[in-house]
């Protein structure tokens, strides 16, 4: 290493802090509206597959912004999906096949009687949120931060989830092949503490492809 070069991994970890810099600055500069949406969904509680009014709200947010594919009423009438897309500026040579296709779930039905009791509104907003914040961090891998050798074009999706109260929205939405392109399924849910990570009791098994067995929270 010359004198005064800094080391690989430590460049690597001062353009992630940049990026997640990025994502949280995209983040509150789009708190009000993301707000307002959350607002809009906790005041018009609807219940599982009746969410037209929370549908109409999310599919607005994402009509708003240039660049993203929305499709209303996505394989349920009031589900819905939008997409993003992201080229590495350059484009090495060598580039894995396909973008790697990122989802963000927003979930935004009630309960009978109580309304938004276990949060959805939070859950639509907070997958509205995550969404735009990646976005912003990939818009800004520019020169002289481009995007590492062999990074892959990315897709964000964002799938709104209706009828989780009851129902199973997204069993409907799993046999309608909803999440048949997707790699990697994030969702946040709220609660009364701050935690980074919560542990859960799996219900189901999933083997990988690498014959590994995981568990995931069905």
């Amino acid at each position: 290493m010359r004198p005064g070069e800094v080391p690989e991994a430590a460049s690597v970890a001062a353009r992630l802090e940049a990026l997640k810099r990025r994502a949280g600055e995209c983040v509150e500069a789009s708190s009000g509206p993301l707000g307002a949406l959350s607002r809009e969904i906790w005041s018009r509680p609807e219940l599982a597959y009746q969410e037209r009014q929370a549908h109409a709200a999310l599919t607005r947010f994402f009509a708003a912004r240039p660049a993203w594919a929305l499709q209303p009423r996505y394989k349920l009438d009031t589900a819905f999906r939008a997409d993003w897309a992201w080229a590495p500026p350059a484009a090495p040579a060598a580039a894995p096949t396909g973008p790697l296709r990122l989802a963000f779930l927003c979930e935004y039905d009630a309960l009978p009687g109580i309304g938004h009791a276990c949060g959805h509104n939070l859950i639509a907003e907070v997958g509205a949120a995550a969404a735009l914040g990646l976005q912003a961090a990939l818009e800004g891998l520019r020169p002289p931060d481009a995007a590492p050798p062999r990074a892959p074009a990315v897709q964000i999706t964002v799938l709104g989830t209706p009828a989780e109260e009851d129902g199973g929205g997204k069993i409907d939405l799993i046999k309608a092949g909803a999440f048949d392109d997707l790699d990697v399924v994030f969702m946040a849910h709220p609660s009364q503490e701050d935690a980074a990570y919560l542990p859960d009791v799996a219900e189901h098994e999933l083997a990988t492809e690498a014959s590994q067995v995981m568990s995931r929270k069905g």
